[in-house]
């Protein structure tokens, strides 16, 4: 019965889909030795599975980098808006301009606590509403 476990050891042996384990294992099953074997092999499986991982990682990793320069690109886009009407034209940063010469002039507040403004055109009026920080409104004459 020996001679046919060892007939199949080297039988699995010859296959070259054969594990060690299998073979050390039909060979001598009472041995502690093949399951060290198999433990030692079983850690380099798992730095393989992490190589996998962090390659991965990586090219995610670019990926992103990648994508990141292409939404900078978009984003380089200027946008001049004119206002015109009654043989006037302003753009926004002529009204930004205005507003910020009423805080510093008209309001005497200093250039540096303006944070936001929020410009309402109303060319019928022949007037430009704002809204500086949140908080405080007025007009001005365009």
């Amino acid at each position: 019965m020996a001679n046919t476990t060892i007939k199949a050891a080297v039988k699995a042996a010859a296959k070259p889909a054969a594990k060690v384990e299998e073979v050390k294992a039909a060979v001598a099953p009472a041995k502690v030795e093949a399951p060290k074997a198999a433990a030692e092999k079983k850690p380099a499986a798992k730095k393989a599975t992490t190589a996998k991982k962090a390659t991965t990682a990586k090219k995610a990793t670019t990926a992103k980098k990648e994508a990141a320069p292409a939404a900078k690109k978009e984003a380089a886009v200027t946008a001049v808006v004119n206002f015109q009407f009654a043989g006037k034209s302003y753009t926004t940063e002529d009204l930004v301009k205005i507003t910020k010469d009423v805080w510093k002039y008209d309001l005497g507040k200093k250039p540096a606590d303006l944070k936001t403004v929020e410009l309402y055109v109303k060319p019928e009026e022949s007037l430009t509403y704002y809204v500086i920080n949140g908080e405080i409104t007025g007009s001005f004459a365009i």
